[in-house]
């Protein structure tokens, strides 16, 4: 297959249908009796459900007929990847927060990234239950759509906020499932710290959207966990970065089974530059 390489004007156009795709993938979530559901077990111990299977495969098709020459790397297809991907690739986390969802919670995620060269470009994280979707596309800004149903509502522009000033609290957004000693102990450091407590890739949209300052993760996860919510927080002007403030690469390194060993998320892009 040739290569494919998807600019920031294609992207732009394919935002709508992708936005329509992701949507629908989130109703079929939501159309899973979760107290009825199986929930199996995968080789690294998380947990599958028909859900995650459902989305995925809206999304597979929705992709196949939107850009079929553009390769996919998906949680649920991961047996079908060849990386490294050269050009541009979709990088798809068709239900984000399975053990969120599990537990009868609202804040799983479907995420989807369009990654060209190794950066993801175009990012989408919706949160189905919430009623509430963040979107972007890196140079062009971001923004936070509600929808209801199939039904999308009108774009609201939104953007990451600067660095507390001397005295203000940091705001720093956790997971609920996800704690490790490394990123409470870089919280402590931060001055008042605030933490607000969130699921799945809805952090990065917290972030994204001015509510949070910083999102650290310094456990390992996944490239599809992670690409969406980079595209949309530096879309909005922030920037996320490994744990010594370089950049994420996606797509590259199959041979680690697509891990991310450590990530930061900062809303002020400028914050970097002092950590």
């Amino acid at each position: 297959m040739q290569v494919r390489n998807i600019d920031s004007d294609a992207a732009d156009r394919l935002m709508e249908p992708l936005t329509a795709l992701v949507v629908q993938a989130g109703e079929a979530i939501m159309r899973v009796n979760r107290a009825a559901m199986r929930v199996d077990g995968k080789q690294d111990g998380s947990p599958v459900t028909e859900a995650d299977l459902a989305a995925d495969q809206i999304i597979a098709d929705g992709l196949a007929r939107l850009a079929g020459d553009v390769p996919t790397l998906s949680e649920e297809r991961t047996h079908l990847a060849s990386p490294p991907f050269r050009g541009s690739f979709f990088l798809i986390d068709p239900l984000d927060g399975t053990k969120e969802f599990v537990a009868g919670r609202d804040e799983f995620t479907v995420n989807l990234a369009l990654v060209t060269e190794g950066v993801p470009l175009l990012g989408i994280v919706s949160a189905p239950a919430l009623g509430l979707l963040w979107r972007g596309i890196v140079g062009r800004g971001a923004e936070r759509v509600r929808f209801d149903g199939a039904t999308i509502g009108t774009a609201e522009p939104i953007r990451t906020r600067k660095l507390p000033g001397p005295g203000e609290p940091w705001v720093a957004a956790v997971s609920r499932s996800h704690g490790d000693a490394k990123s409470e102990a870089f919280i402590d450091a931060r001055p008042n710290a605030v933490r607000k407590t969130c699921g799945s890739a809805v952090k990065f949209g917290r972030i994204a959207e001015g509510s949070a300052d910083i999102y650290p993760r310094f456990g390992p996860t996944c490239e599809w966990d992670v690409g969406a919510g980079c595209a949309v927080v530096t879309a909005a002007g922030g920037k996320v970065t490994d744990d010594r403030g370089g950049e994420l690469r996606f797509g590259e390194r199959g041979d680690t089974g697509f891990i991310i060993p450590a990530f930061i998320a900062w809303g002020d892009s400028e914050a970097v530059a002092s950590y």
